[in-house]
């Protein structure tokens, strides 16, 4: 079906086309019937326990296709281990002025300025509760990805995400702290020196209040960007640590335009991830793993468009894997190809 609509969403807008998936996993999701995550021989296809979750199989979404948790259910039919969803701010926002997305097909690549465009963490929260009210979902774990508003300080960021980790804890199986989104201005310093530690001391503690105010602990994660150095990677690992955060997912989208200097969309400013990123974040899991130890838990996410490159990540030293831009320009196949081990026909 995929390979059928693909020349018909790719000849639109690419926003709008965005738009129109999503609406329709939406109501794929509404159809009736329990949702299960596939399983298949592949390694990503096979069950794990970590952070006290068991993931059915070891293949995300990540943040950024369902911003609002309006296609959850449908999303979780294609046969998703986990989903994550946002990233969600505090306040509504519109985002950065448009166009804010650009298709690189030659490339198998996108670059988005999107800039947390949300409908705000009260609206996601009432969707994630009628979603756990149906109570449809057999085994997909949902993970809620936060961060700040554009119009927030540094200084105060801390709040914006304690506020949304308040306000989804009781439907979440985990959070992301989303500090390493290029299109919101300054985020990006909150992950390192004294901003990082501030922050952390402060989630940490209302995570704490949070389990014991619902009894229930919630794990959390913080999502890093590629383009950190080497050094920045032992400072983030240490304290990952030393404040008790749960994993690490690795990573965000680069300003890197290595791989894609000759594509028209080359000098449009924001995150580039699909195909192109595969190389740098896979480098970048394998330095996490190497700072983290064993036995912190490691998402590793970018450029996975195929079983080798999911084969890669996991050989770099990731627990669990996330696709985005492959979804995007290899549908559900990818999901079935990975969960399975086997490339698809023609693949």
């Amino acid at each position: 079906m995929f390979t059928l609509l693909r020349p018909l969403l790719f000849s639109l807008d690419p926003e709008l086309s965005h738009d129109l998936s999503i609406a329709a996993l939406g109501c794929y999701g509404r159809s009736p019937g329990r949702i299960r995550p596939a399983q298949g021989p592949g390694r990503a296809g096979r069950p794990i326990e970590l952070m006290g979750l068991k993931f059915v199989n070891r293949v995300g979404l990540a943040a950024g296709l369902d911003k609002d948790a309006r296609a959850l259910e449908g999303l979780a039919r294609l046969g998703f281990g986990f989903i994550e969803v946002g990233t969600v701010t505090p306040r509504p926002q519109p985002g950065n002025p448009k166009p804010r997305l650009f298709r690189l097909p030659a490339q198998e690549a996108i670059i988005n300025r999107m800039g947390f465009n949300n409908d705000g963490v009260a609206a996601m929260a009432r969707r994630l509760a009628d979603v756990r009210h149906r109570n449809r979902l057999r085994g997909t774990l949902v993970g809620v990805n936060v961060g700040k508003n554009k119009d927030t300080p540094l200084e105060s960021a801390a709040d914006d995400y304690t506020e949304c980790m308040r306000a989804v804890y009781a439907y979440a199986d985990y959070l992301t702290l989303n500090l390493s989104s290029p299109n919101t201005p300054g985020l990006r310093a909150l992950q390192s020196g004294e901003e990082l530690t501030r922050l952390l001391r402060a989630v940490s503690a209302c995570r704490d209040r949070l389990t014991s105010e619902q009894q229930r602990r919630v794990p959390l994660l913080i999502k890093v960007a590629p383009d950190l150095h080497s050094d920045d990677v032992t400072a983030v690992a240490q304290a990952v640590i030393a404040h008790g955060i749960d994993g690490v997912i690795a990573t965000n989208t680069t300003i890197s335009r290595s791989g894609v200097e000759a594509s028209p969309h080359a000098a449009e400013a924001g995150g580039l991830s699909g195909a192109p990123l595969h190389p740098l974040a896979r480098a970048k899991v394998r330095e996490f793993r190497q700072a983290l130890g064993a036995d912190v838990p490691l998402i590793g996410v970018g450029g996975i468009t195929d079983v080798d490159s999911g084969e890669a990540m996991f050989a770099a030293g990731a627990d669990l894997v996330q696709i985005y831009s492959g979804f995007i320009y290899r549908g559900p196949d990818l999901i079935r190809a990975l969960i399975s081990g086997s490339h698809p026909p023609g693949g």
